[in-house]
């Protein structure tokens, strides 16, 4: 019954999209092939992208693929294809240096490109030193003191750079084709003339990483979806998507006040993001009873101490985790949601017996020997030059032994941010939106916290599962995550690159030698008991891995350590997920997730 529901709400949602298409296509008199009508009006498929994910500061290093025309003030020059450029920011000027050629820009360049002479079709220039290839036009400036680089390229291109990147190569071609509807028609509905750029090549809008071979899966997914978009009330759509919405789609509002019509949007239950194994899930398990050797987590031991400190300190023991002993938890209970029908809930009930000890700064050690004079002020000795003064010890507190505290205590939390905190149950930094639910089991409690992102609109790992699992085409997806939207297409041609004035590409161009990337730091010391080597794996080529001064996100950024930095681990922190690790040039604390241990 459950299933024959759910093919029940897809064949209607398609219908809709169906329908609506079919009327479009009579009020616009053209559709393509595949049944999907043009749009009426023409539109540049140029978008910008600030390059902000390069984090540049006063270098740029590139190599070209094809001839370039730099442009700057009044002068243009022809730079053919293999050339290699730096371009350096001093003195509150850009500087070009090419193969002995030095050259002030001023405080802007721009660089055009001119097709191939092999007539290749994917040309652009790279970061030098690094594979993905930009498919487009460069606009340097200098903006609060730095290199401020502005990308110009065809919308199609700018989705080879995306769409492999927001959704893996590997999810069904059909799942890929939603994402690409849905990316293209997000970039198109932000392309604005009127601001230094369209969107940032980050998660702020959509991840862009430039292009590169291989992706066939998403390609393929591009090509046959040429100009699709979504629309509403004859506009653009605004098509939100996220990873994973834990079970439930949420609308606009909810997550962004607004007074936009987004009707083409519905709210309910999304049981292809659930059956996908892939949807990410975190879970903190708690036992009804502590016995013996076992020991609460530490992330509950916290929650304790951060809650009951008060009344902890008024009973006269220690507020902190490794002065709270757990023997019970029982009665635990997620309630009230954050709206009708919604399974965000917001409250977490539960009754802990515990154990509690009392602690006492230890007195600062006192001198047997020292003089004390009654009528007159010594003079102060001076020690001698070769003696050097012992360090003090620090004092060490004293603990008393553990007490059952006789009442249990009964408690009524707010799920965010307590105890999604203390729990470390919370998936995405940037909304406290996420899914709760509670397993209760014979010894205990299991808390699961699904959901990815904001949870609005297309769930990825739905769609994988829709498209993989149950053999629905984009239509379905797209029809099944906005169901009040209808899908047209551009008519607009690919990218065609200007050919040079014979004048000025007769003199060929120069190539400097490019800033090496850094040099991993060495780890030359010896394992001592309880520590292991680890690489930095799991953060992409391009990007690096922040070394915090202490276990939190909060904290400063020592540096950056780039992929497979090897690493000494020192020893696993007690704020879950983190490690203190060291090389031999520095120490600090990273997220483990992102190590693989040697």
């Amino acid at each position: 019954m459950k299933n024959m529901y759910r093919h029940r709400l897809i064949r209607t949602a398609l219908i809709g999209v169906l329908l609506v298409c079919l009327l479009a296509s009579v009020v616009f008199g053209s559709q393509a092939e595949d049944g999907i009508p043009y749009v009426s009006y023409e539109m540049s498929p140029i978008v910008r992208v600030h390059l902000s994910r390069l984090n540049l500061t006063d270098r740029l290093d590139i190599t070209l693929t094809t001839p370039y025309g730099l442009a700057f003030g009044a002068s243009e020059m022809y730079v053919e294809s293999g050339s290699k450029l730096a371009f350096l920011l001093k003195n509150d000027s850009i500087y070009l240096y090419m193969d002995g050629l030095s050259l002030r820009l001023g405080d802007e360049v721009s660089l055009r490109r001119y097709a191939s002479a092999d007539g290749q079709a994917k040309v652009g220039f790279y970061r030098t030193g690094f594979e993905p290839l930009y498919l487009g036009d460069l606009h340097l400036s200098i903006n609060e003191g730095k290199l401020y680089p502005v990308l110009s390229l065809h919308v199609e291109d700018y989705l080879l750079g995306v769409v492999p990147y927001e959704m893996s190569d590997s999810f069904p071609v059909e799942a890929l084709k939603a994402q690409t509807i849905a990316a293209r028609t997000y970039v198109l509905r932000k392309v604005n003339a009127s601001k230094a750029y369209d969107v940032v090549d980050t998660t702020n809008d959509q991840v862009f990483k430039g292009y590169l071979p291989g992706f066939a899966n998403a390609e393929q997914a591009i090509a046959e979806t040429w100009g699709i978009c979504g629309f509403y009330k004859g506009k653009l759509a605004q098509c939100y998507y996220s990873a994973s919405n834990g079970g439930q789609t949420e609308l606009v509002q909810s997550v962004w006040p607004t007074d936009e019509d987004f009707g083409y949007y519905a709210f309910g239950s999304d049981p292809y993001d659930v059956e996908n194994p892939a949807s990410t899930v975190r879970t903190f398990r708690m036992e009804k009873e502590y016995t013996g050797e076992s020991v609460a987590p530490y992330g509950l031991r916290k929650l304790l101490a951060t809650v009951l400190a008060e009344e902890l300190t008024a009973l006269g023991y220690d507020p902190a985790p490794e002065s709270i002993l757990v023997h019970q938890v029982s009665d635990v209970v997620l309630d009230t949601p954050s709206a009708k029908d919604s399974l965000h809930l917001t409250r977490l009930c539960m009754t802990v017996g515990i154990s509690g000890r009392t602690r006492t700064e230890a007195p600062a050690a006192v001198d047997d020997d020292e003089e004390v004079f009654l009528f007159e002020t010594p003079a102060p000795a001076t020690p001698a030059p070769s003696e050097t003064p012992a360090p003090t010890p620090t004092p060490q507190p004293v603990y008393g032994a553990f007490e059952l505290i006789a009442e249990p205590f009964v408690m009524e939390l707010p799920v965010f941010k307590t105890v999604e905190n203390a729990f470390a149950l919370n998936i995405s930094g940037n909304f406290d939106n996420e899914i709760w639910t509670l397993v209760e089991d014979e010894k205990g409690y299991t808390l699961e916290a699904r959901r990815y992102g904001h949870g609005v609109g297309m769930s990825q790992r739905g769609a994988e599962w829709m498209a993989g699992t149950y053999d629905k085409d984009f239509l379905e997806i797209l029809g099944f995550y906005y169901p009040g939207m209808v899908l047209q297409r551009f008519r607009y041609a690919p990218a065609t690159l200007p050919v040079p004035d014979e004048a000025l590409s007769a003199t060929a161009g120069p190539a400097p030698t490019a800033t090496p990337r850094p040099t991993l730091m060495p780890v030359t010391k010896s394992l001592a008991p309880g520590q292991w080597y680890a690489v930095v794996t799991e953060i992409s080529e391009d990007s690096s891995l922040n070394l915090r001064s202490r276990p939190d996100l909060s904290s400063d950024i020592l540096m950056r350590l780039y992929k497979n930095q090897r690493l000494l681990v020192l020893e696993r922190c007690p704020e879950e997920g983190w490690v203190h690790v060291e090389t031999d040039a520095i120490t600090g604390y990273v997220m483990e997730s992102y190590l693989t241990s040697e």
